[in-house]
């Protein structure tokens, strides 16, 4: 069974448009907010705590309804009403940035089950979905673990597979990082770079600006509640001001590739993104331009 199939273009998915909501104690989450997510493709959300990342998450799937502007979804503002909402969740899949926040059932089976079985789906074909997106993250052996003898990274990998069960076009990921040894955080990431080889387009969250950029393919910069650029990856070195103003700094790579090319080491066509493709580059691998890690 395949997951997700998306066609890569620049076909827009997900389109927030002048977005503005404010909390009921005042605060505002998102002021003026717009940003576009290209179906098919790699984003991460960037921004200091209190930017507005988790509002702007909230708002993809309707858990949140814009209190000005417009939320789109291929190109239809969204239907608001039970049944809208509905189809846009089995769309859109969110993963909370702590798993326990989203695992209640028993065991890992019941679990990823809830999702497609709240569809009205024939046993069938929950079963087949299920043993899908257990496979999909590795963690098909634990399909009869209670949930509560996971390890933390376990617990995210089985959040991704309740998700991943609905079929969703769009996989929205809080901080999935955040709590996760080196060890871990490969073995998400390669079930990440998965499911998008698979079709689905990712977007997630993250303060870590170094893996934003060996992994995007769009970066989204937030500040204030607002989206204030949203760019290819590869370009990221031109917004060294706004990373600033945000406490960022540029990934550690750049200063790196920009003394390397003022010493004739490097072309100036040359980028890697990833410290080990500089490596391999000046080993006289491939070229830089466009590679990915």
């Amino acid at each position: 069974m395949t997951l997700a199939i998306a066609n890569r273009s620049t076909e827009a998915l997900l389109a927030l448009e002048q977005v503005g909501f404010s909390y009921p104690d005042g605060s505002v989450g998102l002021a003026d907010c717009s940003l576009s997510i290209v179906r098919g493709s790699r984003n991460a959300l960037i921004g200091a705590n209190g930017s507005g990342k988790t509002t702007v998450f909230q708002h993809t799937n309707g858990l949140l309804r814009p209190q000005a502007g417009a939320v789109r979804y291929a190109g239809q503002a969204i239907d608001y009403s039970r049944g809208g909402l509905r189809r846009l969740r089995s769309k859109v899949g969110m993963v909370f940035q702590n798993p326990d926040r989203q695992l209640f059932s028993a065991s890992v089976l019941e679990d990823v089950s809830f999702g497609p079985c709240n569809l009205g789906l024939d046993s069938t074909t929950v079963r087949d979905r299920v043993a899908a997106a257990l496979h999909a993250v590795g963690m098909s052996a634990f399909a009869d673990k209670a949930v509560h003898h996971l390890s933390f990274g376990q617990k995210k990998r089985v959040c991704i597979a309740g998700v991943l069960a609905m079929e969703p076009e769009l996989l929205v990921l809080d901080e999935p990082m955040a709590g996760l040894d080196y060890r871990m955080q490969e073995e998400l990431l390669a079930v990440l770079d998965g499911l998008h080889a698979r079709g689905i387009t990712l977007l997630l969250a993250t303060h870590d600006i170094d893996f934003a950029y060996r992994w995007a393919d769009q970066i989204h910069l937030m500040r204030a509640g607002r989206c204030t650029a949203s760019l290819d990856a590869v370009h990221l070195a031109e917004y060294a001001g706004e990373l600033s103003a945000q406490g960022l700094p540029l990934p550690a790579v750049i200063p790196l590739q920009h003394g390397l090319t003022a010493r004739g080491l490097l072309s100036r066509e040359q980028r890697p993104r990833s410290c080990a493709e500089l490596l391999a580059v000046l080993e006289g691998g491939q070229s830089a331009a466009g590679a990915r890690p």
